[in-house]
């Protein structure tokens, strides 16, 4: 009687690792990608909605815009300019309705007379 033993060959973590790849179809660069497109778009989003805040709604678009600027900044976003901006134009929006609201007594504003 005859004992045959197979022979297994170790296994290529980086054959695997490649395989793994091509299963998910993304690379692992493509996590980090995904998280400064976020940021980007964030730090656009910050921007448009702190300069709307100035004209309206600003008592809810100016801290909207400056938590998102902050988020956009936290996440390395190529657009810092942007995201500075709208941490900026959020900031002007609080400015912008307390001075209104110490003119006025009031919340609302308009820009009639």
């Amino acid at each position: 009687m005859t004992l045959i033993t197979a022979h297994t060959a170790p296994r290529d973590s980086r054959r695997d690792s490649r395989s793994d790849e091509a299963r998910s179809g993304e690379s692992p660069s493509a996590g980090a990608r995904s998280g400064t497109r976020e940021g980007d778009g964030l730090a656009v989003a910050s921007f448009v909605l702190g300069l709307l805040g100035l004209l309206v709604m600003n008592i809810l678009l100016g801290p909207v815009a400056i938590v998102m600027a902050i988020v956009a900044l936290a996440r390395s976003t190529a657009r810092r300019g942007r995201a500075l901006l709208g941490l900026a134009l959020g900031i002007a929006d609080l400015v912008v309705l307390a001075v209104l609201v110490t003119a006025n007594g009031t919340v609302s504003w308009s820009l009639a007379a």
